[in-house]
């Protein structure tokens, strides 16, 4: 898919690896300037910064006069801000356990990061789209949001969150020229599934094969594919598409994939 986005100016968060640099890659391979926001870019190459299109940024979600300050020096430095994607997230790989043993401290943690920071993030973008009577804002949630995981209580809130408040802020701000949407992935083959999904030779390991089972499509999506979407999203010829979840998911959420 190719789209014009040229002259647009965007922001993506957590975007050093995976579904954010996907993301980010896609829509400047597609002509828009692109900030990539994270708080840590210890993964990224040498080769990050040799597009005039590929800029970074140092941003914790959760940290406001930081996400204050970089939105600001965005539209400052480069006259606009028009499309903001909040991926940014975290999992909760250390504490699968029921909500009678779930720490407070993990589920502040990652509500923080996975809910508060859209909130934050979208709250200061917006007020710059407001202002130039245009805008595109795309969260990434999760299949989760839609259908829980069993043992990750904290995670399926804020994505559920997510979700709602996509809906809450298009109702809001669709007067205002600014459109407002969410993808909600599947199982994603990212550097932190790659293991979990294959072994020796590349075969699907058969704790993999178990997780796939529900998946009519058979197989992980991949960060690209994911990242198509948001260029979807974020075309001017998505314009009357707003308050939307979109789920890349090879099908998981339809039903069960079951042969009885």
């Amino acid at each position: 898919m190719t789209v014009d986005l040229n002259d647009h100016v965007v922001m993506v968060t957590g975007a050093a690896r995976n579904i954010g640099k996907a993301i980010g890659d896609v829509l400047s391979e597609n002509g828009a300037k692109v900030i990539y926001t994270d708080i840590n870019f210890d993964a990224i190459d040498g080769s990050f910064d040799a597009s005039p299109n590929h800029l970074k940024a140092i941003l914790d979600v959760v940290d406001e006069r930081q996400i204050e300050d970089v939105v600001n020096q965005i539209a400052s430095e480069h006259g606009r801000l028009d499309i903001v994607v909040n991926n940014a997230a975290m999992v909760c790989m250390k504490h699968r356990v029921t909500i009678d043993e779930f720490p407070v401290n993990e589920w502040n943690k990652i509500v923080d990061v996975n809910l508060t920071g859209v909130y934050l993030v979208s709250r200061a973008a917006s007020k710059v789209m407001i202002k130039q009577g245009f805008g595109r804002i795309i969260n990434i949630a999760s299949v989760a949001g839609l259908v829980p995981l069993r043992l990750q209580c904290a995670y399926d809130a804020a994505k559920a969150g997510v979700i709602n408040l996509t809906k809450a802020m298009a109702i809001e701000l669709g007067s205002r020229g600014i459109l407002v949407n969410c993808i909600a992935p599947g199982s994603i083959l990212t550097d932190a599934t790659k293991a979990l999904f294959y072994g020796e030779g590349e075969v699907l390991t058969e704790k993999a094969k178990r997780m796939l089972d529900h998946v009519p499509l058979g197989r992980p999506g991949t960060p690209k594919e994911v990242a198509q979407v948001a260029l979807f999203l974020a075309a001017p010829e998505s314009s009357y598409v707003t308050g939307h979840c979109l789920t890349v998911d090879g099908g998981w959420t339809t039903g069960y994939l079951r042969d009885f």
